[in-house]
């Protein structure tokens, strides 16, 4: 049993080992991607339900006990954010094999990929935080080497600070673990749940808002997102849906991980409360601003990362519940919104909304696609992003915070307009006569799947709920995660 959540992590590194050795075969390359990621996709799953059967799974790697050795800690936030990014990754490859562009077709494209599979599944599972530090090298590395490729003059100045920001952001989280561990003697995150508490309370929570502003650079939340807009939209598409969905709420993770395991509020933070607000209002004013649909929606991921930090500001059950459906839902709807704008750009030859217009009428199924992503991450009835917001506001109900409450309601209607701007440039009035570039039917099947994903997700919205309740449980409840980890055997 224990085997099965090391290999989230073990298949991709052995499938990049595997697309590096056959560099010279780009089909053998395409099909062990494939295989490997469909397989680990299929191994989180059945890891969602095994967890949610029969509690967390617990890996002493080395048979090392914890805190001395490296610990897996496959528990319901783990397994049910893993599967979800395990999904995004399966399609957006499909997607990025059938486009057949030279920017998937370099030699080191899939093992790059794989290894930023590894680095995600890696960052979710462990229980310690130097391996989280490990685990976002990988993933920065890979993303550093997908977003440059193929950069010329100006990629290559809008990749600079993606690249300089990842390095300082890198730097200042070594930095605040070498303090954690100066001041406790361990980073073994169970560990610390009872050794932080031995540290004077002004040193705790400076610590605690140090980790905060690092995973907070890689979140890009308020005011530290100006690298995003610039440097996402440059990528190819694949590349940019797979930031989009995974990095930035990979950093939102490790901000809930950290702050309600080892900084822990019996009562709202106003602080991260009023970042949040910030960081709706500024990214859906930015979006709005845009003429660009890759950079109307990369603004989009700003705004939508404050949701996700109010939630968490509630600290309340029902408020943490919130934000991990939250999560959920912007992995696969922002996935796909992007997927979709790269189905505009291939059939129209550009993404530009003052550009092109009538796609509806020339393209009809890629308006389908566009309407449901749109409308959910609006929030509009009945869709994923309506059940994730409608969590969020009653949780602020309940922890009566009227202000932030507003203040969400206003970006949901400001990212309604921003939306509804895309549809009345992009897709409405009469299509031109430009001719209509074909688009490979993978193309079109994988960004259909995700869509229909997010269906799936307001559909079982019920069950994804309590399913997050009890997540959220597990983090709020004082000494439950280190009973975990110690009461494991090897």
């Amino acid at each position: 049993m224990t085997t099965m959540a090391t290999l989230p992590i073990i298949v991709p590194l052995a499938a990049a080992a595997l697309t590096l050795i056959l560099a010279r075969s780009l089909n053998a390359q395409r099909i062990i991607g494939l295989v490997a990621t469909a397989a680990s996709a299929a191994i989180a799953v059945w890891l969602v339900f095994e967890v949610g059967s029969n509690g967390a799974i617990v890996v002493n790697v080395g048979g090392w006990p914890a805190p001395l050795g490296i610990t897996l800690v496959a528990d319901r936030l783990a397994v049910l954010l893993l599967a979800t990014s395990a999904v995004a990754l399966f399609a957006v490859l499909i997607y990025a094999v059938a486009q057949r562009t030279t920017d998937t077709e370099l030699r080191g494209f899939h093992a790059v990929y794989q290894m930023l599979g590894a680095g995600v599944a890696l960052a979710l599972l462990t229980g310690d935080l130097f391996t989280l530090f490990v685990a976002f090298e990988i993933m920065l590395t890979a993303s550093y080497v997908l977003l440059t490729h193929r950069a010329g003059g100006r990629e290559t100045r809008a990749t600079i600070s993606y690249v300089v920001i990842g390095l300082i952001a890198s730097a200042l989280l070594l930095t605040a673990i070498g303090l954690i561990y100066g001041v406790t003697g361990t980073v073994n995150i169970a560990d610390l749940t009872t050794k932080l508490d031995l540290v004077p309370s002004g040193v705790r929570a400076g610590l605690g808002w140090l980790l905060f502003m690092v995973f907070g650079i890689k979140a890009a939340i308020f005011p530290l997102f100006f690298w995003l807009p610039d440097s996402y939209p440059l990528a190819p598409t694949p590349v940019t849906a797979l930031f989009a969905g995974l990095l930035t709420k990979i950093g939102v993770y490790a901000i809930l991980r950290t702050q309600t395991l080892l900084f822990p509020s019996d009562e709202p933070v106003t602080l991260m409360l009023l970042i949040a607000g910030f960081t709706m209002i500024v990214g859906v004013l930015g979006a709005i601003a845009q003429k660009d649909i890759k950079r109307i929606l990369s603004f989009h991921i700003v705004s939508q990362i404050g949701y996700m930090i109010m939630g968490l500001g509630f600290f309340t059950v029902a408020g943490v519940a919130a934000t991990i459906v939250f999560v959920i839902h912007q992995i696969i709807v922002k996935a796909s919104l992007f997927l979709v704008g790269g189905l505009v750009e291939e059939s129209e030859g550009t993404g530009r909304i003052d550009s092109i217009q009538g796609v509806a009428h020339r393209s009809p199924i890629i308006a389908a696609l566009f309407l449901p992503a749109a409308l959910s991450l609006a929030g509009f009835p009945p869709f994923s992003g309506f059940v994730g917001k409608l969590a969020l506001i009653e949780a602020g109900f309940g922890a009566q915070e009227w202000i932030i409450i507003g203040v969400s309601l206003v970006a949901s209607v400001l990212t309604l307009f921003s939306m509804t701007k895309i549809w009345g440039g992009v897709f409405w009035g009469r299509p031109d006569d430009r001719p209509l570039k074909a688009i490979a039917p993978g193309m079109v099947g994988a960004t259909a799947a995700l869509v229909v994903v997010g269906v799936v997700i307001a559909l079982s919205a019920q069950p994804l709920i309590e399913y997050a309740e009890l997540a959220s449980v597990e983090l709020l409840t004082e000494g439950a995660y280190r009973s975990l980890v110690f009461g494991a055997g090897s």
